[in-house]
């Protein structure tokens, strides 16, 4: 079996892209706890706690898809130094890992996504309890 140097660059622009998704749904989350922190301090609520404390969850959730997206990244790079030194082996091997990485970053992003699609349908229905009143 033999991996060319080329096929490890292949994932340097879809990671990139994905880090880059990735770093915007941080910030747009560090965005809303940082709100929901200033409306806590003002009005202490039980239920913009637990949007507090779903928002953490899915912040560490991000803090490890990116792990695992700059993971395969440095992994990727690291095959293709070991294909330019002539250690073929070793860079298969290496991008493999890469691509295990990837996939457990994607994962992580799936679950982040259920959490979050879970969090905002159980806030429509309050509206919907409401509507129905």
């Amino acid at each position: 079996m033999t991996l060319q140097i080329e096929t490890p660059a292949l994932l340097f622009s879809a990671t990139s892209l994905i880090l880059l998704a990735y770093t915007n749904r941080f910030l747009t989350i560090a965005q809303i706890v940082r709100s929901l922190k200033k409306h806590y301090d003002e009005v202490h609520t039980k239920s913009i706690l637990m949007q507090i404390k779903n928002l953490n969850l899915r912040l560490s959730l991000i803090r490890y898809m990116q792990l695992f997206g700059v993971l395969c990244l440095f992994l990727s790079v690291f095959s293709m130094l070991c294909l330019f030194i002539e250690q073929p082996m070793i860079g298969i091997y290496l991008f493999g890992a890469s691509l295990f990485s990837l996939l457990i970053s994607l994962g992580i992003s799936f679950w982040e996504i259920s959490i979050s699609v879970t969090a905002l349908r159980l806030h429509l229905s309050d509206l919907m309890d409401e509507k129905t009143k």
